[in-house]
């Protein structure tokens, strides 16, 4: 049973259905979502529909739920959800789409990542500084390092960053850096990391685990629900079944039957789910054919010398045609391509700083703004010295010989 507060109720009246429920011998989780509130009760369903909950102050309606996934079931909410990742949709009027370095191995090839996924039509930023290995040998993260050089890159490409936690002791660390959390594939059953998630107060992405049902995909959400937290987007990257082909298969169905199961959003990795550079894009299609509300691909400027999924990479000739793909095919499917954030400029006002900036006598900054410039981004060559992006007009000192996309020397310099 699921108690639907009113838009307009506020924490005396959500206080006042907890403490009702629970002197009656139930129990209640409260679920604050963008746009309104909702309490889980648990107990004897038909002993708490004498409480007279409906008649209480704040509550707009009380829903019986037969599925076991209460809180994101499209039972108690029957339009499906949109999610906003630093003001950024996901959600059924919109395909969006979000891309960037499987791993963050360095500031440059992150920020070339970066830059190729924007000009490739996405508006969020993917990338690893955290990576759980099958192999204990194989490349493992940055770790905070990594997540500093996101922030970094967000501040340059204006891209919020969706970024994996793999244990519930970084949970708060990486929220510090990052506008989304994602839970991989190997921990959607990591109950401990799934509550942590839950109560941070940011997004989540939601992998469906590579074995997993998809009522236990599911039930996982519910886990992170529970704690408060209705901001979900469930993303199907391919189960393990007999096939050798690739290297995963990718469950195309599990998108409509998601979608009519839960109210939150579903997204589909073809990069994860085919493994290989020439399956992205036929899938892609057919992630936006059935219904996707997003895909999440990798970019890599130089995959063949990547320390994680090399070969799966998307190059730039591989985003031309993807950004094509996702403009033409989203209007045909009734939707919108999300657009990328405005790049952030610097204040007017000498001497002012963006709310949250960390003041520039304290910290060692990676990027450094040196011009306004918007013309496009131009071709590269790379060389030592300073070196900016014409887009976005920063700046840094060092070697580029790594990152392949389209930096010039900054004249003058």
């Amino acid at each position: 049973m699921v108690v639907v507060m009113a838009a307009e109720a506020g924490e005396t009246e959500v206080d006042g259905v907890v403490g009702r429920v629970r002197a009656a011998g139930g129990d209640a989780f409260v679920s604050r979502g963008m746009s309104r509130t909702i309490v889980g009760l648990v107990g004897d369903v038909d002993h708490l529909d004498t409480l007279n909950l409906r008649g209480m102050p704040g509550v707009s309606d009380v829903v019986r739920i037969s599925a076991p996934y209460k809180l994101v079931s499209r039972e108690h909410h029957r339009e499906r959800s949109v999610i906003r990742v630093a003001g950024v949709p996901i959600g059924p009027d919109t395909l969006t789409v979000i891309a960037g370095p499987c791993a963050v191995e360095t500031a440059e090839q992150t920020l070339a990542s970066a830059l190729m996924a924007r000009a490739a039509g996405a508006s969020l930023l993917r990338g690893g500084a955290y990576k759980p290995r099958s192999s204990p040998y194989a490349f493992q993260g940055l770790g905070e390092t990594g997540l500093k050089i996101l922030a970094e890159v967000r501040q340059a490409t204006g891209l919020p960053v969706v970024t994996e936690v793999v244990d519930p002791a970084d949970v708060d660390l990486v929220a510090s850096y990052a506008d989304m959390l994602q839970v991989g594939t190997r921990n959607m059953q990591n109950f401990p990391l799934l509550q942590a998630v839950g109560g941070v107060g940011k997004p989540v992405m939601l992998k469906r685990g590579m074995n997993a049902t998809i009522e236990e995909w599911l039930m996982a959400a519910e886990y992170i629900a529970q704690r408060g937290n209705l901001d979900i987007v469930l993303c199907e990257r391919g189960i393990r079944t007999f096939e050798k082909a690739t290297r995963n298969t990718l469950d195309i169905s599990a998108v409509p039957v998601a979608q009519r199961l839960s109210h939150l959003p579903v997204i589909v990795d073809p990069s994860h789910s085919g493994g290989r550079r020439d399956l992205v894009l036929p899938l892609s299609r057919a992630a936006i054919a059935v219904g996707a509300d997003g895909i999440i691909v990798d970019v890599h400027p130089q995959p063949e010398s990547a320390l994680c999924d090399g070969p799966q990479a998307l190059v730039e000739s591989d985003l031309r045609e993807l950004a094509s793909v996702a403009a033409h095919l989203s209007p045909l499917v009734g939707r919108t391509l999300t657009p990328a954030p405005a790049i952030p400029r610097e204040p007017a006002v000498a001497g002012a700083r963006p709310a949250g900036r960390a003041d520039p006598a304290q910290t060692t900054p990676m990027f450094h703004r040196c011009c306004d410039s918007d013309t496009n981004v131009p071709s590269m060559p790379l060389e030592r010295g300073r070196w900016r992006s014409r887009r976005d007009g920063w700046c840094r000192w060092g070697s580029l010989r790594r990152a392949r996309t389209r930096f010039v020397r900054h004249d003058g310099f």
